[in-house]
């Protein structure tokens, strides 16, 4: 078996493979401003992103704390609005204790399409963060898929019930456990380049869930030649 470390993450042209988590604030920045950023260049048809799990809780051993995802909303929040953002408004008990249900089915819908594992995890995202909504819920999940126009529910719903994606998500964690992939998000391109946090420079003031992010540097622009670069 080939070692994770030897795995080769240069995708195709026309591909960006992104490693992230779905309850990472700053990757819902950067899948936000990876999509926004496609259309607003006119390469939606010529750049696709080929989503990889960066499970957090895998990694740390525990759920992201809810006291956590709180503290990024505010701060994160402010520099990318448009990508939509709440405190948590659902009952404490509805708070998702786990993403990998919901990283398993983004899996799962690249057997349709990766435009269609786009939308899901878009879906995902917003579901999340923006709508106070239980990704661990496999209805939410679904209803999630149902709400895109390019995710076949039907054929998710028995990818779901077979596990099909589960083998990928086990190897996703494990490549994301070595240091071949740093953080969430982590984009790697076609030319053999890779990018760890696109764009956004940040340390924590004091301990996760305690303190808050605090940015330091933080440049939207940094997609563009990203993106640009993937198509060529």
């Amino acid at each position: 078996m080939t070692a994770t470390t030897d795995v080769d993450l240069t995708p195709q042209q026309g591909v960006i493979v992104v490693f992230s988590d779905i309850w990472c604030s700053f990757a819902h920045i950067a899948v936000h401003r990876l999509h926004t950023t496609r259309a607003r260049l006119g390469l939606t048809d010529r750049v696709r992103f080929d989503l990889r799990a960066f499970p957090l809780e895998l990694l740390n051993g525990a759920p992201s704390p809810r006291a956590g995802t709180d503290s990024e909303v505010g701060r994160m929040g402010q520099q990318e609005p448009a990508a939509g953002w709440q405190l948590w408004q659902d009952k404490e008990y509805l708070y998702p204790s786990t993403t990998l249900p919901a990283l398993e089915a983004v899996i799962a819908a690249k057997e349709q399409s990766l435009h269609a594992s786009e939308q899901l995890d878009l879906a995902l995202r917003r579901a999340f963060w923006a709508e106070s909504r239980c990704i661990s819920n496999r209805a939410v999940i679904l209803a999630a898929a149902e709400s895109t126009d390019a995710v076949d529910v039907a054929a998710l719903t028995e990818a779901l019930d077979d596990g099909r994606a589960r083998r990928s998500l086990s190897d996703d964690a494990a490549i994301s456990a070595t240091e071949r992939v740093v953080c969430s998000p982590h984009l790697f391109l076609p030319d053999g380049t890779d990018h760890a946090n696109p764009g956004i420079e940040v340390h924590w003031e004091g301990d996760y869930g305690v303190g808050w992010p605090v940015v330091g540097k933080d440049d939207p622009n940094a997609f563009e030649e990203l993106l640009k670069r993937a198509a060529t």
